[in-house]
């Protein structure tokens, strides 16, 4: 049973951060060289502004707002799988490699298969799943230990050792590109929302809206797999078969994400904790949450990016890196404490 306190401080949270979400969208679509108000954003909205205005909106900053709000919550459902999957509150995917490993087979793809623009919005987010999902795969072997299972420290060590390996290849191999690929690359990496037209926003609602459900949907699967292992045996969890199903879920969120946002790292390590010191560890009550709270992120780390140094701006991989990496160090020595 939930406590009715729990139940009331997760709505209370909940509807704080939807009026967030809503304050955020305002201030990302009325920021910018085309200066517009609030009043006149939500004029727009509702479908009384001007053409201009109204094309503006919805041409240019519309899918942008919509590709970073989808990619901030993916990370976020992402972080929290693999932190309860694995039981270790430091996995993230950007932490543990799975986005270098996209962000590798992108490369991979630019080099071996140069396909063209129409193609290229359905083509680069599958490889960036396919590359995610090698990686992860081999960072979960690799730190898997008999009779004990996945080892916390060992899996982020082996995936920090993996994200710098697989980087340096990637730009081992650029040095081959021509500018415009060397400077796309780049950008990926420095987790530059560059996939910011309604081709790729779309491809992501699909991607979202198919994978999120069934995230809700495993949150009792995710509460018993956060116990003990020999307790999810006993009440009847598949274990080794809802780990992988899991995990798939987990990278393809996030390599959904990456694909179109670049390597964005540290919000799936964020969201879930500060989701989870809101209303505590039960996931029907704190993935809400998470999720809300990685769209926030995102969305305003990218507007504060694009704010700070015009007109190229500051990519939103690394204000939330500036945001993420003192509490990674926070974590890491709690974690290291309490072992």
């Amino acid at each position: 049973m939930i406590e009715a306190h729990r139940k009331r401080k997760q709505w209370l949270s909940v509807t704080v951060l939807c009026v967030v979400v809503l304050l955020t969208m305002a201030f990302s679509m009325t920021t910018g060289d085309f200066k517009m108000t609030i009043p006149q954003f939500f004029r727009i909205l509702f479908g009384m502004g001007e053409s201009t205005d109204t094309m503006i909106l919805y041409e240019f900053r519309m899918p942008r707002l919509i590709v970073t709000l989808l990619s901030g919550a993916a990370l976020a459902l992402s972080g929290a799988l693999l932190q309860s999957i694995t039981r270790n509150p430091l996995a993230d995917p950007g932490i543990i490699g799975i986005n270098a490993g996209s962000g590798f087979f992108i490369v991979l793809l630019m080099i071996f298969l140069p396909v063209d623009s129409q193609t290229f919005v359905y083509v680069l987010p599958l490889f960036s799943m396919i590359g995610g999902l090698l990686t992860a795969l081999i960072i979960f072997i690799l730190s898997y230990k008999k009779n004990e299972g996945i080892q916390p420290v060992r899996m982020v060590l082996m995936g920090i050792g993996m994200a710098t390996a697989l980087s340096g290849a990637s730009i081992m191999m650029t040095s081959t590109f021509k500018k415009e690929q060397m400077e796309f690359v780049a950008s990926w990496y420095a987790g530059s929302i560059w996939g910011d037209t309604w081709p790729f926003a779309i491809i992501l609602i699909i991607s979202v809206f198919i994978l999120v459900p069934l995230v809700f949907a495993k949150a009792n699967t995710l509460n018993i797999l956060n116990t003990h292992e020999h307790i999810s045996i006993g009440v009847g969890v598949a274990v080794s078969r809802q780990r992988l199903l899991l995990i798939a879920i987990a990278v393809f969120l996030s390599s959904s994400a990456v694909a179109v946002s670049g390597g964005i790292a540290f919000i799936g390590l964020l969201g879930p904790h500060i989701a989870r010191g809101l209303v505590g560890p039960r996931h029907q009550m704190f993935l809400p949450i998470a999720l809300l709270i990685g769209a926030i992120l995102l969305a305003l780390s990218d507007t504060i990016g694009r704010i700070l140094l015009q007109p190229s701006g500051v990519p939103a991989g690394i204000i939330v890196s500036l945001i993420g990496a003192p509490y990674f160090i926070y974590l890491m020595n709690k974690n290291a404490r309490d072992a």
